[in-house]
């Protein structure tokens, strides 16, 4: 019996999956805060109480990540399909990590007022 060595990196399904996973979870917060923000009569005072809670902000957060993480793995994909250069390609690849961290890290200022 001869054993096969599969090349690639082994990482489609895993990615596939969460692109879909994280796409479920931006899906859910997005109806939920509209259906939140319709309820509510419109006010900055009514806005800003409703971002103050806890759980509202934790779901924000939650929702944010699996934002970036949908990003990264859509980017990535994208580098390595299309830029052929190594060296370019792990040079995107280092920019846009370094982006999405620091847009996370921001978005914790934001939601969480630090």
């Amino acid at each position: 019996m001869v054993n096969r060595v599969v090349v690639g990196a082994h990482y489609g399904l895993r990615d596939w999956i969460a692109q879909r996973v994280t796409a479920v979870i931006m899906a859910i917060y997005t109806i939920a805060l509209v259906m939140f923000l319709l309820a509510m009569p419109s006010s900055y005072e009514n806005w800003q109480s409703f971002f103050r809670q806890t759980w509202v902000q934790v779901l924000t957060q939650v929702s944010i990540l699996a934002f970036l993480i949908h990003a990264w793995v859509g980017i990535r994909d994208l580098w390595m399909d299309y830029v052929k250069p190594v060296g370019v390609r792990l040079t995107l690849h280092v920019f846009t990590i370094v982006w999405l961290l620091s847009c996370f890290v921001y978005s914790v200022k934001v939601v969480w007022g630090l």
